[in-house]
């Protein structure tokens, strides 16, 4: 199987549409047509991983970060990032990072931290804004489910753990085909009558493209009626952060050993305590600072991230206890997620989860 091919069967699980603006996601490096030998899984694809790569025969690395953040003026191995990309184009070796796309996916970065908390009832802590649409299309009512299987088939209806939701109307649609038409139905200068379905589906923006082609492959008419409007509704199944509640609340000090077992932890960066009880936790893998308001917003009463600030800390007036336990620890379960991930998708090649430490930060205790 070829990277381009292994990519698109990633793609169809975490999206790439699903990554911030200002991330740099997708295949860094390496060649789409090589067949694939081999996929390394990784956090950071540093210098380290690729000679794993090497000596694991795997030609392909699946990083969480991606290793070229911003642009790269030359590549002479002069810092740590040219050394690493140098190595796999020299060792044909392709480099893939998933990054804020698998931040932003329901199932991804923070569930897998509220699924090491033992958390229930979970809700996205930032959801997606601005990203929803809604398509109206009219049809004869004989092609109805024809049309509507092929939207499904393109990704819409899809509405956070239901598929195939459509809403149709039946009615009677009127059309004259003038000089230069070649019409499905009725006779050029005469008004024709149609018994027609208006379908209604609700689709996330990136899919515009391939569900229109897809309605217009199957509808018979030459002119397909339709309209595509920008909803405001906030999809609460795609976005940063995550927050759940504990079954039973805990004190501060115990949430924090908790935390500590959980997740290996040395040290524990927090805010004062509050002398409130624990039960709903916010989290947002990586540096998560940005969502200090949202979990107060959320009523939560504890939120765990990493690179929380100094002044970040007086976010928390006395409502909530931040605790910052670090970028990569807070991270520290993504590599295994892929790795589960690309095993089911995958059978016919070796998927191996890096062992190489990446991590930069280090504790003196």
């Amino acid at each position: 199987m070829t990277i381009s091919k292994v990519i698109a069967k990633i793609e169809e699980r975490i999206p790439l549409q699903q990554a911030e603006d200002f991330d740099n996601v997708g295949l860094l490096c390496g060649v789409p047509s090589r067949n694939v030998s081999g996929i390394l899984v990784c956090h950071d694809a540093l210098e380290n991983v690729v000679d794993e790569a090497i000596h694991k025969n795997c030609n392909l690395i699946v990083c969480f970060h991606p290793i070229i953040f911003s642009g790269l003026k030359s590549l002479t191995g002069k810092n740590y990032v040219e050394r690493a990309v140098l190595k796999a184009i020299e060792n044909k070796i392709a480099i893939y990072a998933i990054h804020t796309a698998f931040d932003n996916d329901f199932f991804g970065v923070n569930r897998g931290i509220c699924d090491q908390l033992g958390l229930k009832d979970l809700k996205i802590l930032q959801p997606k804004k601005n990203n929803l649409k809604q398509l109206t299309v009219f049809v004869p009512k004989d092609y109805s489910e024809k049309v509507k299987e092929a939207l499904f088939n393109a990704g819409a209806g899809n509405i956070g753990f239901y598929d195939e939701c459509s809403f149709t109307v039946n009615g009677n649609g009127t059309f004259r085909p003038i000089e230069g038409s070649n019409p499905f139905s009725g006779q050029q200068n005469i008004r024709e009558n149609a018994d027609e379905d208006m379908i209604s589906v609700i689709f996330e923006d990136y899919k515009q493209g391939q569900i229109v082609n897809a309605m217009k492959t199957a509808h018979p008419y030459e002119e397909v009626a339709h309209q595509i409007y920008s909803l405001d509704n906030t999809n609460h199944h795609s976005g940063l952060g995550m927050y759940g509640d504990f079954e039973e609340p805990m004190d501060e000090k115990d949430f924090l050993k908790f935390v500590k077992e959980k997740f290996n932890l040395d040290v524990i960066r927090h805010s004062d305590f509050n002398n409130k009880k624990i039960k709903r936790v916010g989290v947002l893998g990586g540096s998560g600072a940005s969502g200090i308001r949202s979990a107060i917003s959320k009523k939560c009463d504890a939120y765990l991230t990493g690179d929380v600030k100094y002044h970040d800390f007086f976010l928390a007036e006395s409502k909530m206890l931040i605790c910052d336990i670090g970028h990569f620890e807070s991270e520290q379960f993504v590599t295994q997620q892929l790795f589960e991930i690309l095993s089911q998708k995958f059978s016919t090649f070796a998927i191996s989860n890096s062992i190489e430490k990446t991590n930069p930060v280090n504790y003196f205790i």
